[in-house]
């Protein structure tokens, strides 16, 4: 059975840094184009940035752009969302999803297109 598990999320103080990791389990990740999305109560779910299962493409939201870095290590069959200078505004669950892409550089941000999904962690930022 696929599982995706997310980890490394909790409160932290405007301008930190948090480390998200995403751990895959009964299927290898290294075929698998990863995303991570967050939603903060009442919004919509947001596509925060993906990387395709050759690690070759990676996309960001704007919002995000310059200070998370999403990046994939096949040996641990983990992907990891590095988030820098954090504001209140990333405040979110955040989820990890995982898709076999139609070719190995393809990277999405659209939430429909994977069919993988985390439970979820909780990332806030707060003073």
């Amino acid at each position: 059975q696929l599982q995706l598990v997310e980890s490394g999320g909790g409160l932290v103080q405007p301008g930190g840094s948090l480390r998200l990791s995403c751990a895959a389990s009964g299927f290898t990740l290294d075929y698998y184009a990863i995303g991570w999305f967050r939603q903060a109560p009442g919004k919509e779910r947001e596509g925060v940035s993906c990387i395709s299962s050759s690690g070759g493409t990676t996309n960001y939201a704007d919002s995000v752009k310059g200070r998370f870095t999403i990046s994939r290590d096949n040996a641990k069959n983990t992907v990891y969302l590095q988030m820098n200078s954090l504001k209140p505004e990333d405040t979110a669950i955040y989820y990890c999803a995982a898709e076999l892409p139609a070719v190995r550089a393809m990277c999405v941000k659209t939430g429909s297109w994977y069919n993988n999904w985390g439970q979820g962690t909780q990332v806030t930022v707060s003073s």
